[in-house]
Order: C-alpha cells, then sequence, then structure tokens
C-alpha cells in the first residue's frame, strides 16, 4: 500500500527528504509547500506531479497525503505539526521537536489522542556509527560507561533565530542520551555571543547522570576547523566516532585502572594500559534514508519508532535546561520532569 507524504519545507534539508522517501518502496512526496516558488519548481521539475503550494492548510486539506514532513524553522514546528494531527495526519519533525517542553507534551498527548504517529529526526540515532557504539555499550565491551564527551565545531553556518546550542547540540545530545539509556538528573552550561547580543556563538554543555556518568558537549559555529567528533570512555575500553573520517569508529584497547585502595596507602600506583586499536566494518547505509524508512515503517506497522515525541521531549527538557543555566551563568539546573527520569526507549 502506498504511503503518501507531504513535505513543508524545502531549504537546505527539505530536498534531501524528498528523494529519500521517494526512494522507498511504496513510498511517494505527493505534495511540497514552501514560501519560494523556485525552491517549489525544483522540486516539481526533478518529480513531475507533486502538488507544489505555499499554503500548508491547502496541503494539510488536499487529500493526497497520508503523513506530513515539518522541515521548517523551529518555531513553526509546533504550530504546523498540531494543524497536521488535526487534520488525521503523521508527522515528522525535524530537531528539536519545538521551542518548549510544553510545546513538545501537548503535541505527545494531541498525537495520542488522535492515534497518529509523531516522530522527531533525530537523525544520527539511526546511523550506522551510533548503532555500532550502542552495541558495544549494550555487550559490554567497553565496560561500564564513565563519560562520553562530544564536538560539532565549524566556521558558519551562523543563526539568527536560534543559538548555537539549540541550533548544533540537539544532535549530541540525543546520541548521548540513546547510547545511555537515560536522561540526566541536572545539566549545566556555559557560552558566549560574540557577533548578535544574547544568541551563544559558543556553548559547553555538561550532563549530569546517576552513578557519576557525565556527557560534555561542545558547540561553536565560529571554529577554524570542522570537526565532528564523539569519544566513549569506558572502563575497559574507550571508542571514538568521527563523523569526517572514512573508518568513522574505532576502539581503543587502554584505560587507566585504580589501584586497590585497601592496601598500603603509601604503595598504590595506577595501572596504565596500551593495547591495540581496532576499527570494525560498518553497514553503508544513508541514515537521513533510514530514518525515513523507519518513519514509514512505524506507520504501517502501528509500531513506536525509535525517535518519537517522547524521544523529542527529553531533548528539549535538557535544551531547556542549558539554556536556563546559560542565563544564570552556569548553574546546576535540576531536571525534574518525568520524562527525564524515565530511561529512554531504545534559543535565541
Amino acid at each position: 500500500m502506498l504511503t503518501r507524504v507531504g513535505l513543508i519545507g524545502l531549504g537546505y534539508w527539505g530536498p534531501n527528504l524528498v528523494r529519500c522517501f521517494n526512494e522507498l518502496e511504496d513510498c511517494k512526496v505527493t505534495a511540497v509547500c514552501d514560501k519560494d516558488p523556485q525552491r517549489l519548481t525544483t522540486i516539481t521539475d526533478r518529480f513531475p506531479g507533486t502538488m507544489p503550494t505555499d499554503d500548508a492548510d491547502e496541503l494539510f486539506k488536499s487529500g493526497k497525503v497520508d503523513a506530513v514532513v515539518v522541515a521548517t524553522p523551529t518555531t513553526t514546528h509546533y504550530d504546523l505539526a498540531s494543524r497536521a494531527i488535526a487534520h488525521g495526519l503523521h508527522v515528522f519533525v525535524e530537531k528539536p521537536l519545538a521551542t518548549s517542553s510544553d510545546e513538545c507534551q501537548r503535541l505527545i498527548e494531541q498525537a495520542d489522542a488522535a492515534n497518529r504517529t509523531l516522530f522527531v529526526g533525530h537523525v544520527f540515532l539511526h546511523s550506522a556509527p551510533v548503532k555500532k557504539l550502542k552495541e558495544l555499550i549494550n555487550n559490554g565491551e567497553l565496560g561500564e560507561v564513565r563519560y562520553i564527551s562530544s564536538d560539532r565545531l565549524n566556521l558558519g553556518p551562523v543563526r539568527h533565530d536560534v543559538n548555537a546550542l539549540w541550533d548544533l547540540a540537539p544532535h549530541d545530545i540525543s546520541i548521548i542520551l540513546h547510547l545511555l539509556g537515560a536522561s540526566p538528573n541536572s545539566v549545566s552550561c556555559s557560552g558566549s555571543a560574540y557577533l548578535t547580543p544574547g544568541v551563544h556563538d559558543v556553548c559547553n554543555l555538561t550532563l549530569h547522570f546517576d552513578n557519576k556518568q557525565m556527557g560534555i558537549v561542545n558547540v561553536s559555529w565560529l571554529d577554524p576547523r570542522k570537526k565532528r567528533t564523539l569519544t566513549v570512555v569506558g572502563s575497559q575500553k574507550m571508542a571514538t566516532y568521527d563523523d569526517l573520517e572514512i573508518e568513522k569508529i574505532k576502539i581503543f584497547d587502554k584505560g587507566v585502572d585504580a589501584p586497590d585502595y585497601s592496601t598500603n596507602f603509601g604503595e598504590f600506583q595506577f595501572s596504565y594500559r596500551y593495547g591495540d586499536t581496532f576499527s570494525p566494518r560498518l553497514k553503508e547505509v544513508e541514515p537521513l534514508k533510514a530514518e525515513c524508512a523507519d518513519f514509514i515503517s512505524s506507520i504501517r506497522d502501528c509500531r513506536q519508532p525509535l525517535t518519537d515525541g517522547v524521544n523529542g521531549l527529553q531533548v528539549v527538557e535538557v535544551l531547556e535546561a542549558a539554556q536556563q543555566s546559560l542565563f544564570e551563568n552556569g548553574q546546576r539546573i535540576t531536571l525534574n520532569s518525568p520524562y527525564c527520569l524515565k530511561e529512554s526507549a531504545t534559543h535565541a
């Protein structure tokens, strides 16, 4: 049975989403919406038969779509997603799900009441490297995870509608929550606004979990180097993920073993391990296409997708706490939401 998809927003990411959905079996993008007529023409020329419109309501009421993808600026996510659900449509929303946890909660409740799928575009959770890291953690190869650190840096593109925290950090926050299978109990964040008053260009975020685990996220659009790395430090081994390398995952048989403090205090020595480094073979898959496939199959199979509304809410709750910490000069903010205490299912 053909699943018909309507896509709203043909900016940077939208055309790639159109391509990926059209490449799936029994799936077709039947309508697209954007305010720019040239963008609409580009898509309809490439995919003849696609209905173009500059009015989201026309798309919702067209009868030509079963599901809608919202790939517009974050401030528009809640309104468009809510209206789509009200028209009986399944919804895929690009990250972050909305600008506040209250909006996320309302979307979750609305989708549940309408029995519609609410999906969030945390694309890296569908990538082979992140799946491999999750496998390494789950099978115990790395030992107990001590902390995860990430860097997402580049020179631009600079945004004016949201800061670097809301623009860049959702990727790394979603990965860290997924890998640890939990949400943090508190968050602290510091940063600076150099280009536009009140819009932070650089942010350093720390997520504090139970059992002394930490997640450390550095984001910037003012760095001379493009950097997309994540490191998982375990008690037995360590692993790195570099999204810009051909061999994206490296496993290091390295570590530091603490001494037995029950013996003579003056004699203890730390033990350092320097073993081999290994790069596992990864299945080649386009993360965006895998993400689109999960959305469509979750609709057809009436199942919960990997990145559902609750997953999106958990990320936004961390972003909100980090934003509050920014305003309070890096103060540690406690997260009390029941969603933040729940295990994960799998602004400027």
